[in-house]
């Protein structure tokens, strides 16, 4: 019995031989099997969270110890003008003047003030800086992985404007909510709102409200009414997709929200149903006025470059009109110049107020090195006088300059004229029917148009060719062989072949028969860097406005294009052989007198709306386009009698002088 008591006893002492030791957290826990011994209690799930909540509670509060508001409160950084070099280095343009004016608040009217609290922070006057809500919403966003944008009071938003960056992520969304608390217990709410309207960007180069109010209205900030003060509210969510001069869908949104805002106002009780009622016609602000020394070419150069830079780099709209960057582009002056002389001389002609047949004639041209550098384009005849782009529009089709492309499809992806049948390869010396009014066929037989009736080949001038060779066709410019071998090649594959080429999905046809020969409206810019890789063994790269860019001489990331390898070197070999036929002896022959060693294809349409000259000598490929067209609406119109030509004469006639005499002056190197 004292055995028993003994062992007893020693098994109640803690300590002893045998005894497992306690844990102080039961995890594993003891006492149960399978998935249940991995749950863990209730108790320990709240020590958990507590303990996560306590390190959080910690981490927090020196996250706000620690983070000071800035004592410079003007520390924004000033606006500055983006200088545009060209390609040799040389001083091109200056663009965006210092455009930020303080202005004390007492001159904001108050319903424009009142106007950008109900459509930006309605309870600015009572929060503490910060918006809870708003917050909560942003956390939320982060946790389902999207990103912090959203849910900032005015106040946090003015001190993203003066001390932080327009980046998106936890650490500057903490920053900004911890700062603009201890602004807001610093500053006065008529001091903070101040700032916030003389730092905000409204879009067109302009910072604060009163530059914003010229560029705008050309008004003082003091003379906005509420109906235009609502406008210039809504430009804060975004001016580049709420001025309405940039695009109607930029102008249906706007009409939108600043409707919504005078609504808001009417909710907030800052302006009367009756106020409200006087405001129902969008109060249109003035055109955005050309900036000086963008005259000439000079305008739509910038532009290009300014949408590269936009598009390859990670500076945004805002960013840039802060300016203080150096871009150095890719165009070359005398090349310019030389571009606009040739439109110039050849066009002498044109007498658009006696002569109804060249009225609304445009003119477009790029030259394009074959590394995709554009080294030169034309615009137009004056950005200050026509903004529109000529050399970058995509609603002029190509017409019979696209066949070249049709050729190197065929030669490097062979045809298939029998459903399910193999493909097989196509020479230069394959030879098709070159008549006029040849049935277009497919696998199973004639094309039936939607009219109801087979589609049939058109040749220029409806000429008949006999039986000719693949090479011939692309040299003398007979169209009908070439729709066919579209046909038989496949319209996608192609589609697939100009696509590598470089040509815009945007600007690609409908397949149909006419596909083959041009029915796509590819840019004169994407024209040339087509055809460049015909000269360049089947290398293509993007074409690319920019070399580089710096912000006050430190280097900004910017994507350029890399070379791909579009065509086989023996398919890109032959279409440069027909290309330099073409010239020698076809269609192209007009041209021969620019120089030795050219490559060229004049391009001309059925409905007789463009003419084209594409071709290339040495280092440089170069497209022209001739057009007729109102701007306002881009229907294209004939080219018929332009200039005062005879009926039969090829509406390639114009662009392919140009090329001539561009060609002439700048040469290929």
């Amino acid at each position: 019995m004292r055995a028993q008591q003994g062992d007893g006893g020693e098994e109640a002492k803690p300590g002893r031989r045998g005894r497992r030791p306690l844990r102080r957290i039961d995890y594993p826990r003891r006492g149960r099997r399978g998935v249940r011994r991995w749950l863990p209690s209730w108790r320990q799930l709240l020590l958990a969270a507590g303990s996560g909540a306590a390190v959080l509670t910690g981490w927090l509060a020196w996250f706000y110890a620690t983070t000071e508001v800035p004592d410079d409160l003007n520390a924004f950084a000033t606006q500055q003008n983006n200088v545009y070099y060209w390609a040799d280095g040389t001083e091109m343009a200056r663009v965006g003047e210092t455009n930020r004016q303080e202005v004390p608040l007492d001159r904001v009217p108050e319903p424009v003030q009142w106007a950008v609290l109900a459509a930006e922070n309605e309870t600015f006057y009572s929060d503490p800086g910060i918006s809870f809500t708003g917050i909560s919403r942003a956390v939320l966003q982060m946790a389902s992985g999207g990103d912090t944008q959203g849910g900032s009071t005015i106040t946090q938003q003015y001190v993203k404007n003066i001390y932080l960056n327009q980046r998106q992520d936890v650490s500057r969304k903490l920053s900004e909510i911890v700062i603009a608390i201890k602004l807001d217990e610093r500053m006065s709410k008529r001091d903070i709102l101040a700032g916030y309207l003389n730092t905000s960007w409204f879009g067109r180069g302009s910072y604060g409200i009163q530059r914003a109010a010229a560029a705008y209205y050309g008004k003082d900030v003091s003379q906005l009414d509420p109906s235009e003060g609502a406008f210039l509210a809504a430009l804060l969510k975004g001016a580049g997709q709420y001025d309405p001069a940039i695009s109607e869908d930029n102008r249906e949104r706007v009409v939108e929200r600043w409707s919504w805002i005078l609504d808001r106002m009417v909710k907030v009780g800052r302006l009367t149903p009756e106020e409200r009622a006087r405001y129902t016609v969008f109060p249109e602000p003035r055109p955005q006025p050309k900036g000086a020394g963008m005259g000439g070419q000079v305008g739509y150069l910038v532009d290009m470059a300014r949408a590269y830079v936009e598009g390859h780099s990670d500076i945004t709209p805002a960013q840039f009109d802060l300016g203080g960057h150096q871009i150095r582009t890719t165009f070359e002056k005398p090349r310019v110049d030389a571009l606009a002389a040739a439109v110039q001389e050849a066009t002498k002609g044109i007498d658009p107020g006696s002569r109804e047949a060249d009225r609304l004639l445009k003119v477009g041209a790029a030259s394009v090195a074959f590394d995709g550098r554009i080294v030169a384009l034309y615009g137009g005849p004056d950005y200050l006088k026509q903004g529109f782009n000529n050399a970058n529009t995509s609603t002029v089709p190509i017409g019979s300059a696209f066949t070249p492309l049709v050729y190197a499809a065929g030669l490097s992806q062979g045809v298939q004229r029998e459903r399910g049948g193999n493909r097989t390869p196509v020479t230069p010396a394959t030879t098709y029917d070159g008549d006029d009014g040849v049935n277009v066929m497919t696998p199973e037989g004639p094309y039936w148009g939607r009219d109801g009736k087979i589609v049939k080949t058109a040749n220029d001038g409806k000429r008949n060719w006999g039986k000719v060779t693949l090479r011939s066709a692309v040299e003398q410019s007979v169209n009908g062989p070439l729709m066919q071998l579209g046909m038989d090649v496949g319209l996608d594959r192609v589609q697939k072949t100009a696509a590598d080429l470089g040509l815009l999905p945007g600007s690609m046809g409908e397949l149909v028969p006419a596909f083959g020969v041009g029915n796509s409206t590819p840019s004169a810019i994407r024209a040339a860097d087509a055809y460049a890789a015909f000269a360049n063994g089947g290398s293509h790269t993007d074409p690319y406005s920019v070399l580089s860019v710096t912000r006050n001489g430190e280097p900004i990331a910017l994507q350029l294009p890399a070379a791909v390898q579009a065509l086989p070197k023996a398919a890109a070999a032959e279409v440069d052989a027909a290309l330099k036929g073409s010239v020698r002896g076809g269609a192209a022959k007009a041209v021969a007198e620019a120089g030795p060693d050219l490559a060229a294809k004049p391009g001309t349409t059925v409905d007789r709306t463009a003419g084209w000259s594409v071709g290339y000598s040495g280092q440089l490929s170069t497209a022209v386009t001739v057009f007729r067209a109102d701007l306002k609406d881009m229907k294209l119109l004939s080219l018929e009698g332009v200039g005062g030509a005879s009926p039969d004469t090829p509406d390639s006639e114009l662009p392919s002088r140009i090329w001539s005499l561009y060609m002439k002056a700048a040469g290929g190197r």
